[in-house]
Order: structure tokens, then sequence, then C-alpha cells
């Protein structure tokens, strides 16, 4: 069940926040503050598994996170949809939660319910801090809109240094066992249960870990730059 959380991670599928920044969320888990999970559907499109398999899998994979709950919501899978009333079941979703920084997918991503989730949170996140919107919980606005990148890398505005939670983002990744590469599984072959697409995400870590000075990083996209107190330790590490 949603509660309050410094951050709310949001991702169109079940596996979206693994793949993309479960290294971030398992670090803000590790520095003490609290972080939860929603899914804007169920997942019921995937050539692999079902939507059932799917939410027992992602379950599995928040506890290995250290998420404070996990939640799926069902705006249809395969054409996710941005009406008024999923508007509204999100900034409810939002302003019960309360976070501080809110995640989301990239606006433009290669999957459109990726793209369509991306610009859904956005406009959520602002409608929520309205006060003449009424919903159950009071108004609420977080402080800003990170997106997390899958595909398509945009010109990125942070890194993140997840090298010392890369392996539990790895091992959440693992817990979806219905959809990545099993060498003994007879399910149809698809793009990312082929055995290269979990070396490029490895390959995609040590990418954006090296442009920080880090083994491992995970890129992060928003309309506002990060306050930075200190330039000397941002950029610390890093040879020019």
């Amino acid at each position: 069940m949603t509660k309050p959380v410094d951050a709310l991670f949001i991702g169109a599928h079940a596996d979206d926040i693994e793949l993309c920044c479960g290294g971030t969320l398992a670090k803000i888990v590790r520095s003490g503050k609290s972080a939860g999970i929603v899914e804007l559907t169920r997942g019921e499109m995937g050539t692999r598994g079902t939507a059932e398999i799917r939410l027992r899998e992602s379950l599995d994979a928040a506890k290995i996170l250290g998420a404070s709950f996990r939640e799926q919501l069902d705006f249809g899978d395969g054409g996710l949809r941005t009406g008024r009333a999923e508007e509204l079941q999100l900034m409810e979703v939002i302003r019960q939660c309360r976070p501080q920084i809110l995640f989301a997918p990239w606006i433009e991503e290669r999957h459109p319910d990726h793209a369509r989730a991306g610009r859904l949170v956005i406009e959520a996140a602002f409608y929520a801090g309205l006060r003449k919107i009424e919903t159950k919980h009071e108004a609420h606005r977080p402080q800003a809109v990170l997106h997390f990148i899958q595909w398509h890398v945009p010109a990125v505005t942070f890194v993140v240094d997840v090298t010392e939670t890369w392996q539990t983002r790895m091992d959440a990744v693992a817990a979806y066992k219905s959809q990545f590469f099993d060498p003994n599984s007879s399910a149809p072959r698809t793009k990312i249960a082929e055995r290269q697409f979990l070396e490029m995400i490895e390959a995609r870590g040590i990418h954006f870990g090296s442009l920080i000075g880090a083994h491992y990083g995970e890129a992060f996209v928003t309309a506002q730059p990060p306050k930075v107190n200190d330039i000397f330790a941002a950029y610390g590490g890093r040879e020019v």
C-alpha cells in the first residue's frame, strides 16, 4: 500500500525501474531515506510470461532493492492511457506518497508507453500541487521530476555513482526470470531476452560510470539543473 516516501519511482512496466535506475533506488534506501515504486500497467501485452507472473517477480525485486512498497496501476499496456481519469489517479498517488523527488521515464523513449508515462508524470506532478483540484489527499508538488533512460540516450543532466549498489540492482533484474535471458527457456525470443541485452545493460552502466570517474553509473535528465554546493566535490575523481 502506498504511503509517504522521500522518493517515488514511476515506470510504465514492471522491471523498468530495475533496468534503468535500480541502483539509485537502492542507494537512496541505503542512505536512510525511503523509496516507493509504482508501475502504470500490468504488463499484460508482454510476449513472455503473464501479468500475474510479472507481478510476483516485481514484488520480489522490490524487496531486493529495499522499496517501502510497490503498487501496480492499470492504465493499459501497449497503449498506455493518459486521459483525465488516469491523471487524477496518478495525482492521488503523488499526494498520498508526498515524495520530494519523482523518477519517471524519459519523454522521448523508444517504447510509446514509456514516453507517455514520462509526460503523464510531469503533468500529474504539477497538477497535484493545485489546491483547487480536489482529491482525497491534500495538494502536494514534488521538488523535481528526474527522468531515467532506457533505450534512447539524450544529453544527460547528471550521473549517479551506483558502484556500491550495482550488484543489488542486477539481483533485482534477475528476479524477472520470465523476461530475461535463460538458456533453458522455451519461451519466444525477444530483444530483452537475448544475452546481449544484459551485456548492454552492464556496458551502459560502465559507460555512464566512466563519465564521472566511477565504475558504474546511472544517468538522468531533468528540465531543471541540480543545485551544486561544492563544485570540487561534484567533479572530484574525474580526469580531464
